[in-house]
């Protein structure tokens, strides 16, 4: 494995169960029944194990938008043009997309990177550039990318990450951006877990049954030309996945690495997480995971069931971009602030259960 990301493995710890202990004292102490507050409290005394701080806060929160081009897009499995996803990446940068408004509501930084889209971005100042490549090849004819290739967009995403972090990030969230890239997450999933192909794989942009059956059909295809074992993820991620993918695999590392609690999207960002998983398979890579919702891609269900994570929301969403994550922002910081800011029985004077 590459030195470098051996190390960010390696530095891997498990959550602070003696921080979560005290947590949950406190918010037995609340002014309130003990659990009634559900999942908030879950949260609460989640971030205070990977925190290792005695009164959480999530103050600077940096969502991480991921842009890359697929080669099996000229399989015709999308219902949008590749031309779509540069479109899409100058209007994240013009604050003009969904993941844009959502994460203004949220109170977060949007960073946006392309990875391997197939145009020239010398004219956007504010893109950061992590360039691999102008795309992937089409998996449905070879591998996605070389290995190395893979390791250079994990460690990118990685590197983005500790940057953030050094700046004063406190939460990480995912997000992504490619068209096409509903098949190659598709692909990465059956690859990894074993499902046959028609049970991970969704509509992804919308599209009609005949364009479903022809994607079907186009990571089977993938899947039996690239020979995928799915015992080794880094080679399972260069012959099917996407640039995109692995730069988040790396954000999720990263996260865990520095003790940043990692909100997942959706589809592609829960593939980023399971090969994440996989590359650090006895590190608690998971335990830095909040699942921010449930999407209606049915290969998303079988990665939450892989990672044994229970989604905070269910909206029915598909698009991508970061923007389940932003959504279920509020939710840690509702978490935080019951947490900091409830009186206990003692300070509200308020007689305890018997």
């Amino acid at each position: 494995m590459n030195a470098e990301l051996k190390k960010i493995i390696d530095s891997i710890e498990p959550l602070d169960r003696g921080a979560m202990d005290r947590a949950q004292e406190r918010l037995d102490s609340l002014s309130k029944p003990q659990g009634s507050l559900g999942r908030l409290e879950e949260l609460a005394r989640w971030l205070a194990g990977v925190t290792r701080q005695s009164r959480p806060r999530v103050s600077r929160k940096v969502i991480f938008i991921f842009a890359a081009d697929h080669g099996v897009a000229e399989e015709g499995v999308s219902a949008f043009p590749a031309a779509v996803t540069p479109e899409m990446v100058r209007n994240f940068l013009r604050g003009g997309a969904a993941i844009n408004v959502l994460a203004r509501q949220a109170g977060a930084e949007v960073v946006v990177a392309d990875f391997g889209v197939a145009a020239d971005f010398s004219d956007q100042k504010e893109l950061v550039s992590c360039k691999i490549g102008f795309g992937t090849a089409n998996l449905a004819k070879g591998p996605a990318m070389t290995e190395a290739q893979a390791v250079k967009a994990i460690l990118a995403g990685a590197r983005l990450a500790l940057s953030e972090k050094e700046r004063g990030a406190a939460l990480f969230a995912t997000g992504d951006m490619g068209i096409a890239n509903t098949t190659a997450a598709s692909a990465l999933v059956a690859a990894l877990t074993g499902s046959p192909v028609e049970e991970v794989t969704g509509r992804g942009t919308g599209i009609d049954e005949e364009t479903f059956r022809r994607k079907v059909s186009v990571i089977r295809q993938a899947l039996d030309v690239n020979r995928v074992d799915g015992g080794d993820p880094l080679a399972a991620l260069a012959r099917v996945g996407g640039f995109e993918i692995a730069g988040l695999a790396g954000v999720i590392l990263a996260g865990a690495a520095a003790k940043t609690p990692v909100i997942v999207d959706g589809f592609i960002s829960g593939a980023a997480a399971l090969v994440a998983c996989r590359l650090a398979p006895n590190k608690p890579v998971r335990d830095y995971l909040a699942m921010a919702h449930l999407s209606v891609e049915c290969g998303h269900q079988r990665i939450l069931r892989e990672l044994a994570l229970v989604p905070l929301l269910d909206f029915q969403m598909r698009l991508g971009e970061g923007t389940g994550a932003a959504l279920a922002m509020p939710l840690l910081d509702a978490a935080c602030a019951v947490f900091n800011e409830m009186a206990t029985f003692q300070e509200a004077s308020v007689s305890e259960k018997k």
